[in-house]
């Protein structure tokens, strides 16, 4: 039973016919051969190079001073000002922190 908000109501047969009516008068959609299929490999063998990049690239990129994540008590009101700025207000704290020149 899906109770979810974004139940997707089932196909009639009428647009599953008219889904397969397109499918077929479209050259650029057609099915896969098994002679084609036996022939497919996953995508890490087809692309090696491209997968290791792909790698790469996944998580924050290496900085050469990484900041460090400590604890820190605020106050209420110095939070909520910054926080109406808008997404990035921890980052501008950072900033007005190294301003200070404490």
């Amino acid at each position: 039973m899906n109770t979810g908000k974004n139940k997707i109501p089932p196909l009639t047969d009428e647009e599953e016919a008219e889904i397969q009516r397109e499918i077929a008068d479209n050259p650029d959609s057609a099915e896969a051969t098994d002679e084609e299929l036996a022939m497919a490999r996953p995508f890490a063998e087809a692309f090696p190079d491209l997968m290791e990049s792909i790698r790469r690239a996944r998580g924050r990129p290496p900085v050469a001073r990484p900041k460090q994540q400590i604890s820190l008590r605020l106050d209420p009101e110095v939070i909520e000002k910054f926080k109406a700025t808008g997404k990035g207000w921890q980052a501008r704290i950072n900033e007005v922190l190294k301003r200070a020149k404490v």
